[in-house]
């Protein structure tokens, strides 16, 4: 599996491009900003852009899917239904995180509504890209539709804001549930073996046993 990894906007947000070598079929996961340089990596390695794939629809990880779907409209965009009135509210998410409007310009958070959803997420659904395959797990509590992206075969698990090295992801924002996150992550994630890759929006890359045995939110309740 091909994985490029761009880390935008003030918020150091990973936006990561995954690519089938065989087939060179590529999917961009959650575009917080920059398309353009999305769009050098996609030319560079030669892979075609099949889907502009969400875990959640914080501004962090959406802000650059407008741009982004007007250099590639073939790329179809994927999210899951219980985000979408946070995708659709783009343009006010800078007011939950408490940042004034009229710092908005200089932040780069003037944002445009963003195109319509093309797919929906469902639990457990497998989504092919090329050769490789994504089971797309629905794991509530940091937004109710945040899902997470495992290839089982690569020992690969894309989790966006779920999981961090060390740390799990904050659940005081609009949709956000201290109880459904750690459930989704007790009953999801750490239900995969413990030398899966584990790939968080923001960070380090771990391992689900590593997190298993060192995290500090999640040692004590699941081992």
């Amino acid at each position: 599996m091909i994985i490029e990894q761009i880390t935008v906007t003030a918020f150091q947000q990973h936006t990561r491009i995954l690519g089938c070598e065989t087939t060179k079929r590529a999917i961009c996961i959650d575009p917080g900003d920059e398309a353009e340089r999305i769009v050098e990596v996609l030319e560079r390695r030669g892979l075609t852009l099949q889907g502009i794939t969400l875990t959640h629809a914080h501004l962090d990880h959406v802000g650059g899917v407008a741009a982004l779907k007007k250099l590639k409209p073939e790329a179809r965009i994927n999210l899951h239904k219980g985000d979408e009135f946070m995708y659709l509210g783009l343009p006010e998410q800078p007011a939950w995180i408490g940042i004034p409007r009229e710092q908005w310009p200089a932040l780069g958070m003037e944002f445009e509504t963003p195109p319509p959803v093309d797919e929906y997420w469902t639990d457990g659904q497998k989504y092919a890209v090329g050769e490789l395959e994504f089971e797309v797990l629905h794991c509530p509590g940091h937004t109710p539709g945040h899902v997470v992206l495992y290839e089982r075969n690569e020992g690969a698990v894309f989790v966006g804001d779920v999981l961090f090295a060390g740390s799990i992801g904050r659940t005081d924002l609009p949709g956000g549930s201290t109880e459904q996150l750690l459930s989704s992550i007790k009953n999801k994630l750490m239900t995969l073996d413990d030398d899966v890759k584990v790939y968080s929006g923001h960070g380090p890359v771990t391992t689900i046993g590593e997190e298993r045995l060192t995290n500090p939110f999640l040692s004590h309740r699941f081992i």
